[in-house]
């Protein structure tokens, strides 16, 4: 899964690499916790003739998926992560799958080891960052919830897949990333239906990422500075991570996330 996730280029890269008209100004964000805001990217309306300008748009969405059914969201489980397996049959997915489709931005996300129960092998956390040091998109989902007073949320999750095999010996998912010449299929949910994107809901590269053993400061989210991505030297006690060649296992954790609302 994917439970914290950084942005920390600079907003000229960012315009630069998902290819929208604008962004407004924004800070590094080294800890990007659930139920906060994030930077997500739609497929915007058509412009004027002639122009050059991209059809894509750039807007906030809190992070924590919400259906449009939803009656009441404190009687509803805060969905930060989509399986990218079942995410077309899912209801609470389904809609948003075919019409709704965006990416999210971003500069490398953390994971945390967890041994067994009962182990004495304490957690580790580890900075997930790309080797190439630039941005990464990562394939997500919206829906605008609506309340019964007519106020709106825009909310986004994460889609993830099964870990590729350099990466599960630190847990068994990760996120989805669409790479920038597949950027115009994943947004288009006008003649790309979700049985036409499938072949991009996978697993990333295996030389895609690096992980960086890091301190559990990242644990808390009032801790948002860079030195939370520092390199540590890994706890004796904690599983280090080498390449196996076995399928990771499939299963999704809600990992302790926030409400919502």
């Amino acid at each position: 899964m994917c439970g914290r996730f950084a942005l920390t280029a600079k907003v000229e890269n960012v315009l630069d690499y998902v290819s929208v008209a604008s962004i407004e100004d924004f800070p590094a964000r080294f800890n990007i916790a659930p139920t906060q805001p994030i930077l997500i990217v739609i497929e915007g309306d058509t412009g004027a003739p002639g122009s050059n300008l991209p059809k894509r748009r750039a807007m906030l969405a809190r992070w924590g998926f919400m259906p449009g059914w939803v009656k009441d969201p404190r009687e509803f489980p805060l969905l930060v992560n989509a399986r990218s397996e079942t995410a077309i049959e899912k209801a609470s997915f389904r809609a948003a799958m075919r019409h709704r489709r965006i990416l999210i931005p971003a500069s490398g996300f953390y994971e945390w080891h967890r041994p067994e129960k009962g182990s004495k092998q304490k957690s580790q956390a580890y900075w997930v960052r790309p080797k190439h040091g630039k941005i990464v998109a990562f394939a997500g989902l919206m829906e605008t919830w609506a309340s019964a007073d007519g106020s709106e949320v825009d909310t986004a999750c994460i889609l993830t897949a099964p870990a590729n095999p350099s990466f599960a010996p630190i847990h068994d998912r990760m996120p989805v990333i669409i790479p920038p010449e597949e950027f115009a299929r994943w947004l288009d949910c006008k003649t790309q239906e979700p049985r036409n994107i499938q072949d991009l809901m996978v697993s990333p590269p295996e030389d895609l990422f690096e992980a960086v053993p890091v301190s559990d400061r990242v644990n808390k989210v009032a801790n948002t500075g860079p030195d939370i991505q520092d390199r540590i030297a890994p706890s004796e006690m904690a599983v280090q991570p080498k390449p196996v060649k076995t399928k990771a296992a499939r299963r999704e954790s809600d990992g302790g996330q926030m409400d919502l609302f």
